[in-house]
């Protein structure tokens, strides 16, 4: 071995760092990366929008819910199988936990005023894998659609 790789071999880590062991939050904070970044345009206002979920969801001020955000984008990329985190989360919350992690994946596909259907399929993986039904989910989408419909029309009703 040549002194030179030896050197380079000396300062480059042998194992990357560690990721946590996921739990539901985090699970469900990987799901939602996967979701936003399925469309391979991750953008400014999915990034705000996760981190406001996990701040919402799990007591966060805005900088935890940004670390927990980045942690969770870490994941997604070493990720396991969406339906892995699905199951994480079923066998760890109420049924309650899963239908606002629904409600929150719903939130994060409609968010660029586009269903993908890269992001459906992650959503519906996700669905079946946390134990829900398909009406449990077309009641996340409604849900969802009228977080951004009602904000739209409270805006024109107010002007």
């Amino acid at each position: 071995m040549s002194l030179l790789k030896k050197f380079f071999q000396a300062f480059r880590p042998s194992e990357p760092p560690a990721l946590p062991d996921p739990d539901a939050e985090l699970a469900l904070g990987a799901l939602l990366v996967r979701v936003a970044q399925s469309d391979r345009d991750y953008q400014l206002e999915e990034i705000s929008l996760i981190d406001r979920i996990l701040a919402r969801l799990y007591q966060h001020n805005a900088i935890e819910a940004a670390k927990v955000r980045a942690t969770c984008e870490k994941l997604h990329m070493a990720a396991p199988e969406t339906d892995t985190f699905g199951r994480l989360i079923r066998e760890t919350t109420g049924l309650e936990e899963r239908l606002a992690a629904l409600d929150a994946l719903w939130e994060v596909v409609l968010a660029d005023g586009n269903e993908h259907p890269g992001e459906i399929t992650i959503v519906e993986d996700a669905r079946k894998a946390m134990g829900l039904s398909y009406a449990d989910s077309q009641k996340a989408r409604a849900r969802a659609t009228e977080k951004f419909t009602g904000n739209a029309a409270d805006v024109q009703e107010g002007s």
